[in-house]
């Protein structure tokens, strides 16, 4: 027997009108749109915010402590799991019906899902350095390059729903920001071993998630689970990975996809180094101008 089931959820009170407080609440939260477009309105909108952030990140944060560095990550953690616990109640209670119907395909546990785990790892191990500043090497890796490919080009991660496009945004947007202010903060330090610090995490994630996926297919119902995008009982439905999976053997297909997000990874090092260049050349000159003009 599967593990699915529909639940039906009574109201608060009895002799309820014909909608319960939680099917005024959640259809309040289901408020829809037309769906938003790559290079739309929306989009350009959310894209503007998190470089304006970036910039203030950028002018502002370049001195943070590690105490005020783990406050931004908890205050941040906390608004992500707040708005996953949002998304995860949106897609699965229905109501209209009024009914519970968990939707397995949407279990937060996908690539972009990760920073939710690393960032509460990050603060508990905070006085561990080499899982601390392995987390946070992650963060400015692997995370940064998955928020900034959403970011860039959400694809169809834009539904009709309201608060799930807020949703996604804030998610992928906090990821971009985050992802800078840990170079820029020199939390991750600039240097080409960094991708070494942040490997052993990306891989125990993938090792999670392709467990996650076996089980799933011995112990789980007829639904899509697919953490990853990984499976080998899922076709992936990433671009790229969704031609190249049903071309080699699984084994080779999850090497691929270790070795190409790693290589994502390292080349956000690389931007940052470029960054960190120009600023430095910039400040530079600033101060020779200065000191000139004296």
């Amino acid at each position: 027997m599967g593990i699915q089931q529909i639940i039906t959820i009574p109201p608060l009170y009895s002799g309820a009108p014909k909608m319960s407080f939680w099917q005024n609440l959640f259809k309040g939260l289901d408020a829809s749109m037309k769906t938003p477009t790559t290079l739309g309105w929306y989009h350009l909108l959310c894209l503007a915010i998190v470089i304006g952030l970036c910039v203030v990140v950028a002018v502002y944060c370049r001195n943070l402590s590690d105490k005020q560095y783990d406050k931004i990550l908890l205050g941040t953690s906390i608004a992500l799991w707040l708005f996953e616990i949002y998304k995860q109640l949106n897609y699965s209670y229905d109501w209209s019906t009024n009914t519970w119907d968990y939707q397995w395909y949407a279990f937060p546990y996908q690539f972009c899902s990760t920073p939710m785990y690393v960032m509460p790892l990050a603060l508990i191990f905070r006085k561990r350095k080499l899982v601390r500043d392995a987390c946070r090497a992650y963060l400015g890796t692997y995370a940064l390059f998955a928020g900034l490919a959403v970011m860039l080009y959400p694809g169809d991660v834009f539904i009709k729903t309201i608060g799930i496009n807020v949703q996604t945004m804030v998610h992928h947007g906090a990821m971009v920001v985050i992802g800078v202010l840990t170079w820029v903060s020199g939390k991750a330090k600039l240097n080409h071993k960094i991708i070494l610090y942040a490997l052993p995490v990306f891989a125990s994630l993938i090792l999670v998630a392709t467990g996650a996926n076996v089980l799933w297919h011995f112990v789980g119902n007829d639904e899509t689970f697919n953490m990853f995008y990984i499976s080998p009982y899922f076709n992936s439905t990433l671009p790229v990975l969704s031609i190249i999976q049903p071309l080699v053997p699984y084994p080779v297909f999850l090497i691929g996809y270790l070795v190409g997000f790693t290589t994502a990874g390292y080349l956000m090092f690389l931007l940052a180094l470029l960054f960190n260049t120009i600023f430095q050349k910039i400040r530079n000159t600033a101060l020779l101008k200065k000191q000139k003009n004296k």
